[in-house]
């Protein structure tokens, strides 16, 4: 089982990668014609709401006690489950 500091830092990397392809997204976005520009908005949207969800999971692991943040963990998960599958689909939708 890993140590919080280590559960945090994958976290954390994690997130740091979304944001990146939230970023492309973005990018995309900008570049697509109007009828499709309101449809990938709408999806990035979506998926910023559920980056912002999964980061505020992070900031409560962070300051939880020892004790709590091993039922905190359970959380996370799922928001980085519902995370990843948000964001494959979305990709799909992009391509």
């Amino acid at each position: 089982m890993s140590t919080r500091g280590e559960y945090v830092e994958k976290l954390k990397a994690q997130l740091d990668e979304w944001n990146a392809e939230l970023d492309k997204l973005e990018a995309e976005v900008r570049q697509a014609d109007a009828q499709l520009k309101a449809k990938k908005e709408e999806k990035v949207a979506e998926l910023r709401r559920q980056h912002d969800a999964a980061k505020q999971k992070l900031a409560q692991i962070k300051e939880a006690t020892d004790d709590a943040w091993e039922e905190l963990k359970g959380g996370a998960e799922e928001a980085w489950t519902r995370m990843k599958e948000a964001f494959l689909k979305a990709r799909t939708k992009f391509d």
